[in-house]
């Protein structure tokens, strides 16, 4: 039976006790704080007088004790309001907190036996008042460290956390075992620290200490029944990474990972940001240092046009350069759902009314010249493109048509209407091509380089190979035939191929639109070529699951091992550690009209072996 609530019933409902309770708890904890502090004076003031007496003070001593007390108490309560430290402004029983209770009790001891000094006889001895102030500070930490730890203690169900070895004692690792502690969801239990340091060795953490280094992990796993692994080290290389994944997932451990600090909110670790390590974590290279100055200084105010904005290169793009604010952002596909995507993703909802939005084939010559005459582009990253290699194998025409004739329509019309700088993306497979791709990237390079002669505007083309986790790419191709029970199937036991996260083959190529010269070709430092087969392993390793793995054999078109540079290509590094400057000879625009496959690799080799070294300025 519900009982019936009169008018005169004032109870607030219990979502509302939350709210009046967290509203008096920060409305009073300037008044708990200070009440802390003033009382750890007086009790300070009061031993230290009782000690110097040896238990049996006389009554004028306990008045002077008093009298300083309350002088210590209205101070400690001007200064913690001006400074903050009453205020809520640091986190109870943090280092900060700490070092401000020290900066406010320093000049109240000063003044307290300045005080002292000025009476005659002393209000108290004379010693007593210079014990006092360490005695206050002292009472005053010990409920703030109660605090603290009685809210490191509140941690994880014991009985669902997964009890995990924490890799890194560093200052990422240290946040992430308090964090953890902290947490009473955490699904993640630390039961020891590694650390390859030998000074952090037995380091202790809120109770976790240092056990050892990366090769004491099966050791310590089976020691503290870990059944997890967490890479708390943010600054980790790739090569780091693989070892310690390899070193977990041999003796049976599950690997979670901090991400990159870029990749943290204002770098503060958060239980949420943990996560499962991927192929990413381990195949990628350090965070790439772009000169954000440079690019600005291109991007910023300026009418930016992405060709192919709804690919996995194009979109990244899409992304980047919005963030250095640009006039207008003209983000071009033929794909309309491709368009929605990137929208979606920049601007976190998709309408489609954004007149940025541009459907368009790069292919209809008319077309584009119209885009460019009436929207005029002061910068273009052209990314549209044919890019699957056994498609292209069994129709090279359509690859004709978008990546040389397309290209050469955006190329023309960017001279035509005066476009300032023009970023070609390219592929590795244009070094030394013998497939239908190869060839036509190739072909497209070199006419960007034609039309660097013919405009005043800096022409470049950007070379790189495979994008980690794009659109028909190895990793999401694995992942799909893992989630259906197998096989994986594998070209060949020995294919190596080149990778690079999107993120950062994008920032370099907004570097390399800086500092290349017109014409040229800048070439991505890949970093060391990456057996698939090895990547199959891993993958299928940390799935859990016996799967097999299929070799198929090399399609047509594709190579064994992939190269960035051709054989008779000269390739120098100049203005960045992690991009080549190379030089392609133009090709005359009259070479691709009528174009026929049968030419296509002649065209595309044609003159190669004229090329000479760059000239460094």
């Amino acid at each position: 039976m519900t009982a019936a609530i009169g008018p005169r019933h004032t109870e607030s409902p219990p979502a509302q006790w939350g709210v009046r309770l967290v509203t008096d708890h920060r409305k009073h904890r300037w008044f708990l704080t200070a009440l802390v502090d003033a009382t750890a004076w007086a009790a300070g003031l009061t031993l230290a007088t009782l000690a110097r007496y040896e238990g049996h003070p006389p009554g004028r001593a306990l008045f002077g004790a008093l009298v300083l007390a309350l002088f210590a108490a209205v101070t400690i309560l001007v200064l913690g309001g001006t400074n903050g430290l009453h205020r809520g402004r640091y986190i109870v029983g943090s280092f900060d907190e700490v070092t401000a209770v020290c900066a406010t009790f320093a000049p109240i001891a000063v003044a307290t036996v300045l005080l002292n000094a000025l009476f005659s006889p002393r209000l108290i001895p004379l010693s007593s008042s210079f014990v006092a102030g360490e005695g206050a500070l002292l009472l005053s930490l010990v409920p703030r460290y109660a605090v603290r730890r009685s809210r490191e203690t509140h941690g994880p169900d014991l009985s669902l956390a997964r009890r995990a070895l924490v890799f890194g004692a560093g200052q990422a690792g240290q946040e992430t075992v308090r964090a953890l502690l902290s947490d009473p969801h955490s699904p993640l239990l630390p039961v020891a620290l590694i650390d390859d340091d030998p000074m952090k060795n037995n380091r202790a953490v809120s109770g976790i200490r240092v056990q050892g280094g990366r090769y004491e992990i099966p050791r310590l796993a089976r020691m503290f029944r870990a059944d997890c692994l967490l890479v708390a080290v943010p600054s980790a290389q790739p090569e780091l990474k693989q070892e310690i994944v390899a070193i977990a997932e041999g003796c049976g451990l599950a690997v979670r990972i901090l991400p990159p600090l870029s990749e943290l909110v204002d770098s503060a670790v958060n239980v949420r940001d943990i996560r499962e390590v991927t192929e990413a974590d381990l195949l990628g290279r350090p965070q790439v240092d772009i000169d954000n100055d440079a690019i600005s200084a291109y991007l910023h105010d300026r009418v930016v046009l992405v060709t192919g904005a709804g690919g996995s290169i194009g979109s990244e793009i899409c992304r980047q350069v919005n963030h250095f604010g640009p006039r207008a952002l003209l983000m071009l596909d033929r794909d309309e759902s491709a368009l929605h995507s990137v929208q979606l993703s920049i601007e976190g909802h998709a309408l489609l009314s954004d007149p940025g939005l541009i459907v368009a084939d790069i292919r209809d010559r008319a077309r584009i010249r119209e885009i460019f005459g009436t929207r005029r582009p002061d910068v273009v990253f052209h990314a549209a493109a044919l890019k699957h290699l056994p498609l292209l194998e069994m129709h090279p025409e359509e690859g004709i048509k978008t990546n040389v004739w397309g290209t050469q329509h955006v190329l023309d019309a960017a001279i035509e209407f005066g476009v300032d700088r023009f970023v070609n993306i390219s592929t590795d497979k244009a070094a030394d091509p013998v497939s239908v791709l190869g060839c036509t990237k190739l072909i497209a390079e070199r006419l960007t380089a034609s039309a660097a002669l013919r405009s005043p505007g800096k022409f470049v083309s950007v070379r790189f190979g495979n994008v980690l986790g794009s659109r028909g790419s190895v990793l999401p191709t694995f992942r799909a035939q893992i989630d259906a029970g197998g096989p994986l199937t594998v070209t060949h036991p020995d294919v190596t191929r080149y990778f690079m996260t999107t993120e950062e083959a994008v920032s370099l190529v907004m570097q390399s639109a800086v500092i290349g010269f017109p014409g040229e070709v800048m070439i991505l430092d890949m970093g060391q070529p990456v057996r698939i087969d090895d990547v199959a392993r891993r993958l299928i390793a940390r799935s859990g699951r016996a799967i097999e793995i299929r070799y198929t054999g090399l399609r047509p078109g594709e190579k064994l091992h992939e190269r960035l540079v051709a054989a008779d290509e000269i390739a120098v590094s100049r203005a960045h550690p992690l991009i080549l400057h190379a030089n392609v000879p133009p090709l005359d625009v009259t070479a691709i009209d009528d174009l026929d496959v049968a030419d296509l690799r002649a065209v595309a080799m044609s003159s190669l072996g004229s090329q000479t070294s760059i000239e460094v300025a």
